[in-house]
């Protein structure tokens, strides 16, 4: 006898139809299910930021952008704000105090960063207890101008690049109790791989390209001393997108959440690792690395490592974009996704490409 798929009822208990069956109300569980990402209400933090930041009172509150954390712009009838809740999955308290005693430094030292406000009670954060677990808020002046028009020209890369080694010197000096995970080998691509690894959908052969790749960065990359002035801290994420510039050529940066203790050359690497990614021209990519040397040469052993510490910053920046796209749209993640930055990766590991 075939057996059905489907219950059977007898005539006494069969099931109701839509037709005939009451509707019930809403269902309510007598213990909510986990959340694992929540969006909060852009309305509802008019009147907690009020209660938290002494700032004319908000005329409107909207979520700008949604990333590696929420972004809402606070707009006042003199100035606009930036309020940043992070996402709980992302960093942890420690991790955001490093980064926000980094500014604060950075700024009273006159570099031009978008060092974050304090509370009415003088702290950098606030937690929020959100549906997922505790987020921290921060609130930032919004940085003056805009990010450059058409990309950075030859003028402002070179300027990009004087501020980046300037920070590096500076921070130097930098101390705080705070702690905050190096961008380490380890880091940058053991820990990769293993987040690369959970939805890998391409053959083994690509597989094992991509760890031939990796071995080939580790071989070159172990000849770099982790001391002053190779180490340090560096801001984790330079690029065109996380500049203003005013109509003067004033320049803010801001968007340090990557931050930590690294290679300094890392820093110059991921600027040359976006610049090609968008298309910014040699001459552009260039004008980058003789600010920064302006200021602080590097030494011959880190120019041969840039582009092995550029497929390093690749590979990085996909591990953190597959953890954050897991928990919001994990459609995204097909064998498309993979192939075309498994070619991006070889394209950059490829030896004729000229970074500068």
């Amino acid at each position: 006898m075939q057996l059905s798929p489907f219950p059977s009822f007898s005539t006494a208990e069969r099931a109701p139809t839509l037709a005939s069956a009451p509707y019930p109300g809403p269902v309510f569980t007598p213990h909510p299910l986990p959340v694992v990402y929540s969006t909060l209400a852009p309305q509802a933090l008019i009147p907690w930021t009020m209660s938290h930041y002494d700032i004319p009172i908000p005329q409107a509150c909207r979520l700008w952008h949604r990333g590696l954390s929420d972004i809402y712009l606070l707009e006042t009838a003199t100035e606009n704000y930036i309020l940043r809740i992070s996402h709980h999955h992302w960093r942890t308290a420690s991790d955001i105090n490093f980064e926000l005693e980094l500014l604060t430094f950075l700024a009273q030292r006159q570099l031009p960063v978008a060092a974050p406000l304090t509370t009415q009670e003088g702290k950098l954060a606030v937690p929020i207890q959100a549906l997922e677990g505790c987020r921290y808020a921060t609130l930032f002046p919004q940085a003056p101008g805009t990010v450059a028009i058409g990309d950075l020209n030859i003028s402002q890369s070179w300027l990009l690049g004087e501020i980046v080694a300037n920070i590096h010197t500076v921070a130097q000096s930098f101390h705080t109790q705070a702690k905050r995970q190096p961008l380490s080998l380890a880091h940058l691509l053991d820990e990769s791989l293993t987040s690369l690894a959970a939805f890998w959908p391409l053959a083994q052969a690509e597989w094992q390209s991509l760890r031939e790749i990796c071995i080939r960065i580790k071989h070159q990359l172990q000849a770099l001393p982790t001391e002053p002035p190779y180490w340090g801290i560096c801001w984790g994420d330079p690029h065109s997108g996380n500049v203003h510039f005013t109509d003067s050529n004033q320049p803010t940066l801001f968007d340090f959440d990557q931050c930590g203790y690294g290679w300094r050359a890392f820093d110059v690497a991921k600027f040359l690792q976006v610049a090609t990614q968008t298309g910014l021209s040699r001459q552009v990519r260039e004008a980058f690395l003789k600010g920064y040397q302006a200021v602080s040469p590097l030494t011959s052993l880190e120019l041969v490592c840039l582009p092995s510490l550029t497929q390093a910053a690749y590979l990085w920046s996909w591990a953190i974009q597959v953890n954050n796209l897991k928990l919001q749209d994990c459609s995204r993640l097909d064998y498309h996704y993979f192939a075309k930055r498994l070619e991006r990766l070889r394209y950059l590991a490829c030896p004729d490409l000229a970074l500068f």
